[in-house]
């Protein structure tokens, strides 16, 4: 009796595995139940006897396979002669997922090149189900395949390149579809698919692609991608068509609503005088070109901490991570008085979240008695990260060199956050800072802990 192939998740046949190798019992909504506990069994010998029945059921084939790796010689043998012979095209679609799970395990490697071998002389249409898994590793497996066999058009590779979230899948396809139209010229079928792809990897490669198809005209439009590497590849298509992107940037920057992208390459083809073109783009309406702006002068190497503290308030999320970003080898310079203020409350009656989260990275790395000082007024922040954060910040909180010894504000700080220590650590902090609370000093014959 033939059973219909209804794999599933090829997770669930190795728990499946596991399970019945502890308790045996009768699965429900199995193919077979006495006969898949058999093939589970913690008897070898009933387990190789169990073998010769489940190849009569397609079902239960996965078993067969996790078979095939069986740690006693004799059942892993049986096992893959039989899977060797059970396996067609169609079967080896419906197991590549289970044998690529089971693979990465030890003695999975002979179910790889056996359902390897066979997908070998499948057709597109039934690669179709293992280009869009959901396991990045079959698709990765079943377009690997498709690439050495060349089942796939360069227009088909180029979609797939496009389509698909897995860098490791991009690039392969890309390459690929290229590769093959390198050959013949045809690259109008390839180029509108890797142009238009969501995933920078795959318009990058449409956009090198440019000069090889003579359409280097093309590439200026791309020069304020919102990908970096995107842009890095079209300003070198320009440059080797005669064109000049630094001036161009430099066009686009001094325009009314220059293009987000646009503002980021300035800063990373050009030199420190362009900054005077960046600094009127930190007060743009566009939150997108603010960020920008502000990323771009840290780029440069060109910060302003009194220009920038304004921006440490902005109710744009991007544009204070870019801020913080900027200010932050310069924390020294920042007051730590308006950023305290700005650790108190929250929103909607206080500072917004990402203000706050910004202060506090700031006075973060003024480090000292500031660093203390702020985690623990974070430790009572309505959210939870920033809460979670600042008690790790105490937790691995040491007095450091400078600071005065017997400060009383480290004694109140450190009894405010007193939960998080233990009776002996919280001392032993009290004695590095030089306050009562360790009597003669930790030794090295001390037995606690540290």
């Amino acid at each position: 009796m033939d059973q219909e192939i209804g794999f599933g998740d090829p997770r669930a046949w190795i728990r499946l595995d596991e399970a019945l190798r502890r308790e045996p019992y009768a699965p429900a909504g199995l193919a077979e139940p006495q006969l898949a506990v058999a093939l589970c069994h913690r008897d070898g010998r009933i387990r190789e006897a169990a073998l010769q029945q489940a190849v009569g059921y397609r079902a239960l084939l996965p078993l067969v396979v996790v078979r095939c790796a069986d740690w006693v010689g004799q059942v892993r043998e049986r096992a893959r002669e039989l899977l060797r012979e059970a396996v067609d095209t169609d079967t080896a679609v419906a197991l590549a997922p289970l044998v690529l799970l089971f693979g990465r395990r030890g003695r999975g490697a002979f179910a790889i090149e056996l359902v390897g071998g066979v997908l070998r002389s499948a057709s597109p249409e039934q690669f179709d189900p293992l280009f869009v898994h959901p396991d990045r590793a079959v698709r990765r497996f079943a377009h690997r395949l498709a690439v050495e066999e060349g089942l796939l058009s360069p227009a088909q590779l180029a979609r797939a390149a496009a389509r698909d979230a897995d860098t490791v899948v991009q690039n392969l396809c890309a390459e690929a579809a290229l590769a093959a139209v390198a050959k013949t010229g045809g690259y109008d079928e390839v180029l509108e698919p890797l142009l238009g792809a969501r995933n920078p990897r795959a318009r990058a490669s449409g956009v090198t692609a440019l000069r090889a198809a003579g359409q280097v005209e093309r590439a200026e439009k791309f020069l304020g991608d919102r990908s970096g590497v995107v842009r890095a590849c079209a300003r070198y298509v320009v440059r080797q068509g005669g064109g000049d992107p630094l001036a161009l940037y430099r066009a686009w920057c001094l325009a009314v609503d220059p293009v987000p992208g646009a503002v980021s390459g300035l800063a990373e083809c050009g030199e420190r005088g362009d900054a005077a073109l960046l600094w009127p783009l930190v007060s743009h309406a566009s939150a997108s070109v603010r960020a920008r702006a502000l990323g771009g002068l840290r780029v440069l190497d060109v910060v302003d901490v009194r220009r920038m503290l304004p921006l440490l308030d902005d109710p744009a999320p991007g544009v204070v991570r870019e801020a913080t970003l900027a200010l932050l080898p310069s924390a020294g310079l920042v007051p730590d008085g308006p950023l305290m203020e700005r650790l108190v409350g929250g929103w909607p009656k206080g500072w917004p979240r990402h203000v706050r989260v910004g202060a506090f990275r700031l006075l973060d790395a003024r480090g000292g008695i500031v660093r203390l000082r702020a985690a623990v007024t974070v430790l009572d922040d309505p959210d939870e990260r920033l809460r979670v954060w600042g008690a790790q910040v105490v937790q691995r909180w040491h007095p450091e060199e400078g600071m005065t010894p017997g400060d009383a504000e480290v004694g109140e700080l450190l009894g405010r956050a007193r939960h998080l220590f233990s009776d002996y650590v919280l001392t032993r902090r009290l004695w590095e800072a030089g306050l009562p609370g360790w009597p003669a000093g930790p030794s090295s014959s001390d037995s606690h802990p540290s």
